[in-house]
């Protein structure tokens, strides 16, 4: 067999795998093969051995390109030689930095380092001080590593900013040629009360049949249905394909959001002024008008360019007091708008009726919004709970992204789908199992629905365990993504599916506007080859759905495959986005947990593993990990049907959602780790007590010492199957890393 290429994926315990270019399963690479490469090279690679369940693992023969991008660390000094510990640790090594090229950083710094000397065997790599960041307690610091640390663009190119510069400040009487005036339709926005870009607006009104009747034509007094406008901003009357600020935002792909900070897809000027629907200030945008009947169908739409005036600028909480109390002094302010918001709220129930018919998964699950001070510090957790203005908004863009994924299907023209399939065949076995375990009396079939997962979810929502079942629904199913080819979208129950409401923070919904634009002028949007192919290939890994499927025969046109491509880079750096904002929410919050050490807390589990319990702090939302040494002196054992940590003596039961009492025992700043020590239970089982009385109950009794040593033979022998879960059968044993800092032991990794 011929050497397969790829790029290297770094794990944080040492070893790797390569994500191979021709989409077949990730090859393993050893510890010891990983002394030699990093994170994110490209190489290649031959199989040189298969494990018991047929996974490969590689050996690289070939380096083809090194990573160029800088990496963000510490700058440690240790008996007078200095390295840069990587904030990223699926790096694996630390980077050794000659005296003279820490460019004037001291000691404990945040720095970006640049490779002078690569990796080897028998070598640590080596490199030079490009940028010093600061220190880490700086504010804003987090933001700045977590940027660079995920490679998201966040400075503008020069040519972005001068074409941005150049925009005019309003929109000119030549930009609303050819389009039809909204200005007087009472258009409103609806946003959060922290929102800068307003991108889309909303109007309603009862839709009336005209009849005939002896006396003539008149209309039913009673509305039929209701005729919903949903109009989105533009932008793609302003950003054309080519030009420096389509570039810069293909590129980025999304905005990310950070508390207190936005890295945005476009410039300022665009999203927060030219095409961010203000009130009072004629705006450009692309209307989807929708008839939806009395039973919540859309009975037709129609698309087309428009001039609109936003009426008002309203925020969720503000609507939601409105639609509770309609003689309220929320509603007295507004009582010119009151009428309106009314209508919205009657389709938004029409639409939901509708939505329960066709069995869309509907988890209600809690989001949580960081309060910081102005040393970005932060100052409190707090739950962003999801009202009835939330909801409304909701299902009018559900309406408008599914009117456009039809208006593009039908036109049978490439674009990009908003794509999410059921479960995999061994997600869809173990929830089986699961569920068959539970004893419900209900289970999904082997060719799932929607409405099965809301059956069961409905059916549950009442139970001391709904929260268990509910999660392990939710992760039953695989994440959406953007590609070519339309496969519906099984967790809102629709044939087909895009994104078309957020052009100013989504590129994929800027492509849907311009597909719309040619379908409507009748002609064809072509991505440009030259665009895709700048993207950076080492994340173009997601495949078209059905290209994927074992044994299928689709083969897609070289223009689908382009569509593909950039769906794929779309999906890419959607996730990047995700783990960077995750990154610093994690960093944040381990820095607020550090200024609360050995205090206790009460919470509820929300994972289970083979090593500990996650546990999520009442009140707080921090997660932390009890190990599963802090259980108790006794074994414990993984029953991954039924997803819970059972006790083999006392049969004392840890599941998701189980009630306990915890204290913070340690928190690792770099690693972004929480670590709980468990002190007390729900007393509805058998209690364990604290740590120090079990501590005493030790000394006290021989017996335990037996015990306690039992736990950590144990333990280590669960670590061991799970090295050799992990690793194919007889890959080469782990290299010791040079050591490079004194201290006490890492508590135990998280898996």
């Amino acid at each position: 067999m011929g050497d397969v290429e790829g790029t290297v994926h770094g794990h944080r315990d040492g070893h790797g795998f390569i994500s191979r270019a021709d989409g077949e399963p990730d090859l393993y690479l050893s510890p010891q093969e990983m002394r030699a490469v990093l994170h994110h090279d490209k190489v290649k690679a031959r199989i040189v051995r298969y494990d018991r369940k047929g996974r490969a693992e590689g050996r690289v023969t070939e380096i083809v390109e090194r990573k160029k991008t800088p990496i963000i660390g510490r700058l440690l000094s240790e008996s007078g030689i200095w390295l840069v510990a990587p904030e990223d640790k699926r790096y694996g090594q630390d980077i050794l930095v000659p005296k003279n090229a820490i460019a004037g950083a001291t000691a404990g710094q945040v720095v970006a380092i640049e490779l002078t000397e690569p990796p080897s065997m028998y070598s640590q790599p080596v490199g030079r001080v490009t940028e010093v960041l600061g220190e880490i307690d700086d504010p804003g610091m987090e933001i700045e590593i977590a940027v660079r640390k995920y490679e998201v663009p966040h400075r503008f190119s020069p040519a972005t900013l001068a074409q941005a510069a150049g925009l005019p400040d309003k929109v000119r009487a030549a930009d609303c040629k050819n389009r039809i005036d909204l200005t007087d339709v009472a258009l409103v926005t609806i946003d959060g009360e922290d929102a800068r870009d307003f991108d889309d607006a909303v109007y309603c009104e009862p839709a009336f049949i005209y009849t005939k009747s002896a006396k003539g034509t008149g209309k039913s007094k009673t509305p039929d249905g209701w005729r919903l406008i949903v109009a989105i901003a533009d932008v793609s009357h302003y950003v054309k394909p080519g030009d420096p600020i389509d570039n810069d935002a293909y590129e980025r792909a999304t905005s990310v959001y950070f508390p207190r900070r936005v890295i945005p897809m476009l410039p300022e000027k665009l999203s927060n002024g030219l095409c961010s629907l203000n009130p009072n200030q004629n705006r450009l945008a692309m209307v989807c008008d929708m008839l939806i009947t009395a039973d919540g169908e859309v009975s037709a739409y129609q698309f087309f360019p428009a001039v609109i005036c936003s009426h008002a600028r309203f925020t969720y909480t503000e609507v939601a007091a409105i639609l509770a109390n309609t003689r309220g002094p929320e509603a007295q302010r507004r009582k010119d708008r009151v009428d309106d918001l009314l209508n919205l709220h009657d389709v938004y129930r029409t639409l939901l009726k509708e939505r329960s018919k066709r069995g869309a998964v509907d988890f209600e699950t809690t989001e949580t919004q960081i309060v910081s001070d102005d040393n970005g510090r932060i100052e409190k957790i707090i739950p962003r709970t999801r009202n009835e203005a939330h909801k409304l908004i909701e299902e009018a863009m559900l309406a408008a992204n599914v009117c456009a994924a039809d208006f593009i299907a039908v036109n049978k023209h490439p674009s990009l789908y908003r794509v999410h399939e059921g479960p995999t065949p061994e997600k869809k076995t173990l929830l089986q199992n699961y569920l068959r375990a539970l004893g419900l009396g209900l289970s999904v079939s082997d060719n799932p629905k929607p409405a099965e997962f809301q059956a069961i979810a409905a059916a549950t929502k009442d139970r001391p365990d709904a929260m268990q079942i509910h999660t392990m629904l939710l992760r039953s199913m695989q994440q959406a993504i953007y590609t070519g080819t339309n496969s519906g979208h099984f967790g809102l129950a629709y044939e087909a599916y895009t994104h078309f409401t957020s052009p100013i923070r989504r590129y994929p919904d800027l492509l849907v506007h311009r597909v719309i634009k040619a379908l409507l002028m009748q002609k064809r949007y072509s991505l440009s080859k030259a665009m895709v192919d700048a993207a950076p290939k080492a994340r173009l890994s997601t495949k078209s759905p059905k290209a994927k499927k074992p044994g299928s025969d689709v083969r897609l046109s070289p223009e689908d495959e382009i569509w593909d491509v950039a769906g794929a880079h779309c999906s890419a750096n959607e996730r990047r986005a995700d783990e960077a904002s995750r990154d610093v929410e994690a960093w944040l919050k381990c820095r607020y947990m550090r200024e609360h050490l050995g205090e206790e807390y009460g919470g509820a589990v929300s994972s289970v593993t083979s090593f500990g319990l996650f546990v999520q702090l009442d009140g707080l939302y921090v997660e932390g990990l009890v190990h599963i040494t802090e259980l108790g002196g006794e074994y414990y054992q993984f029953d991954e049907v039924r997803q819970e940590l059972r006790g083999q003596r006392s049969g004392v039961k840890y599941g998701v959602g189980a009630r306990v009492r915890v204290q913070v025992s340690r928190v690792d700043l770099d690693s972004r780790k929480i670590d709980f020590r468990l002190v007390h239970e729900n007393q509805t089982e058998a209690p364990l007590g604290n740590r120090s009385k079990r501590d005493r109950s030790i000394q006290r009794d021989g017996s335990a010492v037996f015990e306690l040593a039992a736990v950590k033979v144990a333990d280590r022998a669960v670590k061991a199957a799970k090295r050799k879960v992990a690793a194919p059968k007889g890959h080469a044993a782990r290299a010791a890393k040079t050591p490079t800092r004194k201290g006490p032991p890492k508590a135990a990794k998280r898996r």
